[in-house]
């Protein structure tokens, strides 16, 4: 029965196409009014430990194809600016490279909260993408959509089809924000949010999330594209 499983999920590996990476990943963080100094420190240290952090390197690292990653910052309607540009995280050096860009960014928006807004900017993003085969956008944020088009207008005009997104719902302004990521944001088969009640808990609910994204991406969708019989 070992043999047989093994052997099927080797076929099925081999059966899917060439690709540069198996997931490409686009971090989207808030920092927008509601963020002030001290929250979008936690954020930006939440992320640091994350990249530092051995379970989830080792995760980036195990497989025959690596991660790529991407960061970028989002408030208003015009208001994304890319921290860190795609990168293939081949190695922990290639790690380390997209952790000091995080640490040496210079947050420049503090405006309203376009999350439409944002996802169109994250859908040009994901365009840039190296050939991966899933493609996941991460938004974390505090707040629901008060500038620009919402969340679902934007996936009935621009394609979609091919990216999950997942959602960190920071309830430290508005306690409704969980339920507002559930029904406006997620978006693809097995989306979901984690929820930090408070920018202090960001760190540990980034970590969590992180961990579930490169876990489901490392088995993939395996069981439903192996041979039946």
């Amino acid at each position: 029965m070992l043999l047989r499983v093994t052997l099927l999920v080797a076929l099925a590996f081999a059966a899917l196409p060439a690709r540069a990476c198996r997931l490409a990943l686009a971090l989207g963080f808030d920092v927008s009014r509601s963020v002030d100094a001290q929250d979008y420190r936690l954020q930006i240290d939440g992320i640091l430990a994350a990249l530092f952090d051995p379970e989830i390197r080792g995760l980036i690292l195990e497989g025959s194809a690596p991660v790529a990653m991407a960061v970028f910052e989002w408030a208003g309607a015009r208001e994304h600016l890319l921290v860190a540009d795609w990168a293939l995280l081949d190695s922990p050096a290639a790690i380390d490279r997209l952790a000091q860009q995080v640490l040496v960014h210079q947050r420049q928006a503090q405006g309203l909260t376009a999350v439409g807004s944002a996802l169109s900017y994250a859908r040009a993003l994901m365009d840039r993408a190296p050939d991966c085969l899933w493609n996941t956008l991460d938004m974390a944020g505090d707040g629901q959509n008060n500038q620009g088009d919402e969340p679902q207008r934007v996936y009935a005009a621009e394609d979609f089809s091919a990216i999950t997104v997942n959602g960190l719902a920071i309830g430290a302004h508005e306690s409704s924000v969980l339920r507002w990521f559930q029904a406006n944001l997620l978006h693809g088969p097995g989306a979901f949010a984690e929820y930090a009640p408070t920018h202090e808990a960001f760190a540990e609910t980034f970590r969590r999330k992180l961990i579930r994204e490169l876990s489901e991406h490392v088995i993939g969708a395996l069981p439903d594209r192996l041979p039946s019989g």
